[in-house]
């Protein structure tokens, strides 16, 4: 694990310089939403989504470089995303990765310009990829706005909101991590294999890998919510309680979710049959993102 921890860290530490350059510069007017921008952007975080897109890449022979606009814009919709959550409105959180919220820093409207800001750049680094056909860059970014509109992620957040204190079915806790927390991991990893340019059954296998890790890394979530420690996750653990939020907790229990999180991560890995050892890393990092402390 330490080695695939040393190899993951690596992998994040490329995304943090591309994100710094990617970023326009704080002092850059008005400076006060280019800061709020950077301050949730360079706030830690484990950058899985983007390092997805870079290590498929890799599995299909691509080249890192050429997905990294790609990485950073999917990246960049994630922490819009977090940066909307924690408000008042929505989560209410004081703290993100071990850190005052954005709005508790800047405002909430800073707050939410900032995040409107970073989903507006992510597409203009998206359109401005030059490492594939025309054709393949309309792709992600058809794959990309569909996973963070109504219909993905934008849509999980709707009904993950509405259904706080109700007593919801398993299909409608299916519904809301499928699409809140699982398809920006499945255009991460569709992202890295079509600017790759893989074959379809390819395609195919790695779309399922993906909808498996998600599934998982959101089933530990919901763990780690419960028996985490705020000073190791970096958020206040029990906030889904506190806000009464539908978890695999709740509709199953926390025996029946680690069963469910060991499940998926076998369906994840038996996605990845097909390939071989090129493949090890995004093995090992279903694993991780099991058996994760934060």
């Amino acid at each position: 694990m330490v080695d695939f921890e040393e190899a993951l860290a690596k992998r994040a530490l490329v995304i943090d310089e591309a994100l710094e350059f990617y970023l326009p510069p704080a002092d850059a007017y008005p400076p006060l939403i280019h800061q709020a921008m950077r301050y949730s952007v360079s706030g830690g975080g484990k950058r899985l989504r983007p390092v997805l897109v870079m290590a498929v890449a890799e599995v299909l022979g691509g080249q890192v470089e050429k997905v990294l606009p790609a990485a950073c814009a999917l990246e960049m919709i994630h922490c819009y995303s977090l940066i909307h959550d924690d408000l008042p409105a929505m989560d209410d959180d004081d703290y993100r990765r071990g850190k005052p919220t954005n709005h508790k820093v800047y405002g909430e409207a800073i707050a939410v310009l900032a995040g409107d800001a970073l989903l507006t750049l992510a597409f203009s680094l998206l359109a401005a990829t030059g490492s594939t056909s025309p054709a393949n860059v309309v792709k992600v970014i058809n794959e990309i706005a569909s996973a963070a509109g109504t219909f993905g992620m934008i849509g999980g957040q709707v009904v993950d909101t509405f259904s706080a204190g109700e007593s919801i079915t398993p299909s409608t806790l299916e519904y809301i991590h499928k699409h809140k927390t699982g398809a920006l991991y499945r255009a991460a990893v569709r992202t890295g294999a079509i600017l790759a340019e893989a074959r379809q059954r390819e395609l195919a296998d790695l779309t399922r890998y993906a909808e498996h890790l998600g599934l998982a890394f959101q089933i530990k979530d919901d763990i780690l919510d419960v028996e985490g420690d705020t000073a190791i996750i970096g958020k206040p653990a029990g906030s889904d309680l506190k806000n009464k939020k539908a978890t695999y907790i709740s509709v199953y229990g926390i025996e029946e979710a680690r069963v469910k999180a060991q499940k998926a991560e076998a369906d994840a890995l038996a996605a990845l049959e097909r390939f071989g050892g090129e493949a090890d890393f995004l093995r090992q990092l279903v694993h991780f993102v099991v058996n994760r402390q934060r």
